[in-house]
């Protein structure tokens, strides 16, 4: 299973003439026995042979493409759904005739939506022969109400989720598909298996030291740039408090409600101690609190792209509702407060999101602004403000005085990003003090570890030490943006305002995908973003600020993996030369 080369142009151009039109009569016959389309230069095609031997092949028609092949039949107006969901089109799944009684079409279906899901989809389009709709009803498709007509083939217009789908074929040709995974040469860049559960996150690099903590000498030797962890260690105050009496910081029970970590944090940012909750982390109050508010029923607004915990906690956990504010490239991924406004004024939200500077992009709205949309938006949508990367900016920036005082307004902020902590796991939000009296009425006890509560109280009381680290992150950042601008073969690398920055592949070059790939054989580790969202086509890859000599090594392996790919992408061409990257 692969993706075509020019070499299966011709193939599939005249597969599809003797189907549809020879077989079907869906297109008059042509001379020359082949079969074009007018998207041809923009569709993806996936193939299935035998060693020389094309089985068939399908389709795909992405949403950045501007356009798709359902567009010749309706307008926008009669099938809204290519306008609002940004969904991929899968297209002529055709199958070479000795090869249909096979599990051949199952597998290309199968492979789409793989494609599909490793690209950020979560819907799809077809075109469905009307003689067949029970076959695609079975696979878990649903017809939209239009037919549609091409020659004399009648054809129903469907739609369907791509994890459902994906995991209906899993559960109709589960066994047959992993009897054929042990023979199958899986060539696409994308895993075979889906994410059995849980959010997608970076931090594959733990793979290659090894999550049974045997041979952890290996983390000197690995770039652990796929996870936005702090370059630098916590405050000295933090290891020295630490090993203090070690032993006594592991056995002994912590503050049952970590009283000290609240007085510490409420005197530290000026907040009234009723107004805040602690927990393990960002995403354990992100559990906690979404699991008390949302139901099925309700509506959410997110942003495109933003952090994924967001999406799985809101639709694959508690069912709600999701519509997207889509963040542009064009607009530099800047945040646009009017787009906002108008998204929320009519107030069919429960809850909108916003992660402020944005996880991936590393763009910030500022804070008058946010507040402003915030303060004229209905009562009865609540605001969640994600700030764990506000230090990167400027503290004072924070909404979290607001969060105190609004009852629709709750500021969420870890500390493990900002002060180094990410392994103590430890976070707060800021919300009305009735608010946040149910929500610690909700939470566990001992919700921080004893060495976590001593970590956070040391490190809050050492600003200096932290805002010099911060300063420093701003200047690693610019010099290997610099560095990463200078090798040829990205598109474009931006750095935002955080930690991160992100790396862009031209769309005539290797995929997000085959960049990590390649760099992991140099122990270099980087985070494809494609799973997150369509906007990034694909291409798009963050890179996590680490040291000097790290992000030196980062360079390097971006440098030779960039290499290696064209050269492999040149002998696949079988022509001369490579891809442009401006």
């Amino acid at each position: 299973m692969r993706a075509a080369t020019t070499n299966d142009h011709d193939w599939i151009h005249e597969l599809r003439h003797r189907v549809y039109a020879e077989e079907l009569g869906q297109h008059p016959v042509h001379p020359s026995g082949r079969l074009s389309d007018g998207l041809d230069g923009d569709n993806v095609y996936l193939v299935a042979s035998r060693g020389e031997t094309r089985i068939g092949f399908v389709s795909l028609t992405p949403p950045w493409v501007g356009r798709y092949a359902l567009d010749k039949y309706l307008t926008r107006e009669e099938l809204p759904v290519l306008s609002e969901e940004a969904p991929f089109e899968i297209r002529v799944l055709t199958v070479e005739e000795r090869w249909r009684s096979t599990m051949a079409a199952s597998l290309l279906m199968y492979a789409a939506l793989r494609w599909v899901a490793a690209r950020g989809g979560r819907q799809v389009v077809a075109m469905g022969r009307a003689e067949l709709l029970d076959m695609y009803l079975a696979a878990g498709l649903r017809p939209l109400g239009r037919t549609v007509r091409s020659g004399v083939v009648s054809f129903e217009v469907l739609s369907g989720s791509v994890a459902e789908l994906t995991s209906a074929v899993r559960e109709r040709h589960g066994r047959t598909l992993e009897r054929l995974r042990e023979g199958l040469d899986w060539r696409l860049d994308v895993e075979f298996e889906p994410r059995a559960n849980g959010c997608e996150h970076g931090g594959a690099f733990f793979s290659a030291i090894g999550t049974d903590f045997r041979t952890l000498a290996r983390r000197h030797e690995v770039v652990a740039a796929d996870v936005l962890d702090a370059w630098f260690p916590p405050s000295p105050k933090v290891g020295e408090v630490l090993s203090e009496d070690l032993g006594w910081a592991a056995r002994t029970s912590p503050p049952t409600g970590a009283e000290g970590l609240l007085t510490e944090i409420a005197g530290v940012r000026g907040l009234p101690v009723e107004s805040l909750v602690v927990g393990a982390g960002s995403s354990d109050l992100i559990f906690r609190a979404f699991g008390r508010w949302l139901t099925p029923g309700s509506r959410v607004l997110l942003l495109d792209p933003g952090y994924g915990e967001y999406a799985h906690v809101t639709e694959r956990i508690i069912g709600c509702q999701v519509d997207r504010l889509r963040l542009r490239r064009e607009d530099g991924w800047l945040l646009d407060p009017d787009r906002l406004a108008a998204a929320t004024e009519s107030g069919r939200y429960d809850l909108v999101v916003v992660v402020n500077p944005n996880n991936p992009t590393g763009r910030h709205a500022p804070a008058d602004t946010l507040r402003a949309v915030i303060e004229a938006s209905p009562a009865r949508t609540r605001w969640w403000i994600d700030e764990a990367y506000l230090g990167y900016v400027d503290p004072a920036e924070s909404l979290a005085g607001l969060a105190s005082l609004d009852g629709r307004v709750v500021v969420c902020t870890s500390l493990s990003k900002m002060y180094a902590l990410s392994g103590m796991r430890a976070a707060y939000l800021v919300a009305d003090p009735d608010t946040a009296g149910e929500l610690r009425r909700w939470t566990p006890p001992w919700p921080v570890s004893l060495p976590a509560q001593l970590a956070a109280v040391t490190a809050l009381r050492d600003p200096g030490y932290y805002a010099e680290r911060w300063a420093r992150t701003a200047v690693l950042r610019r010099g290997l943006a610099t560095e990463l601008s200078e090798l040829d073969g990205f598109f474009s690398v931006d750095e935002g305002v955080a930690n991160f920055l992100t790396v862009t592949l031209p769309p005539s070059g290797p995929s997000a995908a085959q960049l990590v790939r390649e760099c992991r054989r140099h122990d270099v580790y980087l985070r494809d973003l494609s799973p997150m969202s369509p906007v990034y086509e694909g291409r798009t890859v963050r890179v996590a600020i680490r040291d000097t000599a790290e992000n030196a090594r980062i360079v390097a392996a971006c440098r030779s993996a960039l290499d290696t790919l064209c050269v492999r992408a040149t002998v696949a061409a079988g022509v001369p030369g490579g891809w442009v990257s401006r």
